[in-house]
């Protein structure tokens, strides 16, 4: 799902919860729904914040998160 997609039906105070677990403001979360280039660290907060329903995928596609993903599981079997 994208972003716009996941904030569009909130209410404004919903929003606003959603970007203050996000770390951020409802002007730069509406900023990235519009296209904007988010950091990857934002990517990841909105991932956790949306319960994953918006991913770090959706949002930076550019980053091989596949290989940051599976290299946590390739530390643990060391």
């Amino acid at each position: 799902m994208g972003l716009l997609e996941y904030i569009r039906p909130m209410t404004s105070e919903q929003l606003e919860a959603f970007a203050f677990g996000c770390g951020t403001t409802p002007g730069q979360i509406k900023q990235v729904a519009y296209g904007r280039r988010a950091s990857a660290e934002l990517a990841i907060r909105i991932d956790i914040a949306s319960g994953a329903a918006v991913t770090c995928e959706d949002i930076r596609p550019d980053v091989d998160w596949g290989y940051l993903r599976n290299s946590n599981d390739s530390n643990k079997a060391a």
